[in-house]
């Protein structure tokens, strides 16, 4: 019972100075939307990452050659992946479940009056369900297409879209680097990856590709889709056996290739979105820090004016835990009512930066309950001084206040 009355005697405090009790919880509001806000924006940023890296393909490995150099000065790439070398990772290695040979380079591709410079990847049927990609309309090449070096294609949908507008690639030539293809299929739509646009290629033969095109004899890279339930970083040292002992490689040597793992490239991206949470929570909590500092100079301002009151309060009985209790809920309620407010500031905020923005917010309940914690433990922190102060004064010097 007396809990609640003093929690009345807070509220009729705080409403009897509406304005300074508003202008006391603006820091508390404005520190809860902007951490609600950022921590939104960043797993956001999260989900946007580990998306593009799933829509490279699940269980992933790809090889690519290394470096050459001499002296730690890097010249280019060695030529080292053979289509010999996919072959025996196909046999040889017990968690492989698909493997695409690649090649591949940018390219001038042409129809009628319109050209685009894009890239054009050389593989098999098999890159595709390895890369997550699928066909929209007509079909993708097959394995004796490849083996007879046939000039057919299929197109990313933007590449299809800047070469025929509205109309129907299928069954049309195109002309790469000045060859003719004959358009097999159109991929499903992924979406810009940032950094490459899948949507925006050509997919030939990997054999028209090397002699044809480019006039290959070595591979970009070899794709390698794991088994499901392999252990990737098995997998991983099992292709680094097989590839070092095909090129020779003495004990001691570095590798003349390098292998990337999906499973790699995700943590450090989550290790990433983690640090850049943790930095946009900390520069959001400044805020908070600052409106805890408002609360406790409203609350030691209310102090000095209700000095009187606290002096005829303890004069006729008043502990002085109820006198601190009385502050202590008064700075709660200033706290707890700005982190209401502020959660409703930081929900709007999130929506409007995805409305307005290119950018993806994510509104997670935990996030909100830590907003909400930390507003009440500085509010709690910042106004127990305040209260302490009441609680302690001398009844006697309190009465003589004018």
């Amino acid at each position: 019972m007396l809990f609640w009355t003093t929690v009345k005697l807070g509220l009729g405090s705080l409403l009897a100075s509406p304005l300074r009790s508003l202008l006391a919880m603006l820091g508390i509001i404005i520190g809860v939307g902007a951490v609600i806000s950022m921590l939104a924006l960043a797993t956001g940023a999260q989900k946007q990452v580990l998306e593009r890296l799933s829509a490279m393909g699940t269980n992933l490995l790809v090889v690519r050659p290394g470096q050459s150099g001499f002296h730690g000065v890097m010249t280019g790439t060695q030529q080292t992946l053979t289509l010999a070398d996919a072959q025996a990772l196909l046999k040889e290695v017990p968690g492989v479940r698909r493997l695409a040979p690649a090649v591949g380079a940018a390219a001038q591709v042409k129809h009628m009056g319109n050209n685009v410079r894009v890239r054009v990847t050389g593989t098999t049927a098999t890159y595709l369900p390895i890369r997550d990609f699928a066909i929209q309309t007509g079909r993708i090449f097959s394995e004796t297409e490849a083996d007879s070096m046939a000039r057919v294609a299929v197109l990313g949908p933007l590449t299809a879209e800047n070469l025929f507008g509205a109309s129907d690639a299928l069954a049309q030539v195109i002309k790469v680097n000045g060859v003719n293809f004959t358009v097999l299929g159109i991929l499903k739509a992924k979406g810009d990856q940032g950094w490459f646009n899948p949507d925006d290629q050509v997919i030939v033969p990997y054999t028209t590709a090397m002699k044809q095109l480019f006039g290959l004899d070595y591979l970009g890279e070899i794709d390698i889709q794991a088994a499901d339930g392999a252990d990737l970083l098995q997998v991983q040292a099992d292709i680094t056996r097989v590839l070092r002992r095909r090129h020779h490689i003495q004990e001691g040597v570095p590798d003349d290739f390098n292998i990337r793992n999906q499973a790699d490239m995700i943590e450090t991206a989550n290790q990433f979105t983690r640090t850049f949470t943790i930095l946009l929570g900390g520069i959001a909590s400044i805020s908070l820090l600052v409106g805890g500092i408002g609360i406790m100079n409203i609350m030691l301002v209310t102090v000095t004016e209700r000095t009187r009151e606290i002096g005829i309060r303890k004069a006729i009985g008043a502990k002085e835990h109820s006198i601190l209790l009385q502050f202590l809920i008064e700075a709660l309620i200033i706290s707890g009512l700005g982190g209401l407010l502020g959660v409703a500031a930081g929900t709007g905020g999130a929506v409007a930066i995805q409305y307005f923005s290119e950018f993806v917010t994510v509104l997670e309940l935990p996030s909100i309950l830590l907003a909400l914690s930390f507003s009440a433990v500085v509010g709690i922190f910042f106004g127990w001084y305040p209260a302490l102060r009441a609680a302690r004064l001398d009844p006697v010097e309190a009465l003589r206040y004018e």
